[in-house]
């Protein structure tokens, strides 16, 4: 299983999920092309890290 590309972003957020078995790509015009190529569609998922305290 290839890795989702989250490793080589800078977002905290992100970062948390380069691990998941998900193919996860950042949001951006790159997505979309691939998405596109592939005939895919583009599923978003939209969340946030908060601290407990």
């Amino acid at each position: 299983m290839s890795r989702n590309l989250l490793g080589q972003e800078t977002s905290p957020y992100l970062l948390q999920h380069k691990d998941n078995p998900v193919h996860w790509r950042a949001w951006g015009p790159d997505a979309f092309q691939t998405a596109r190529k592939y005939g895919k569609p583009v599923l978003l998922s939209i969340g946030y890290a908060a601290c407990h305290w």
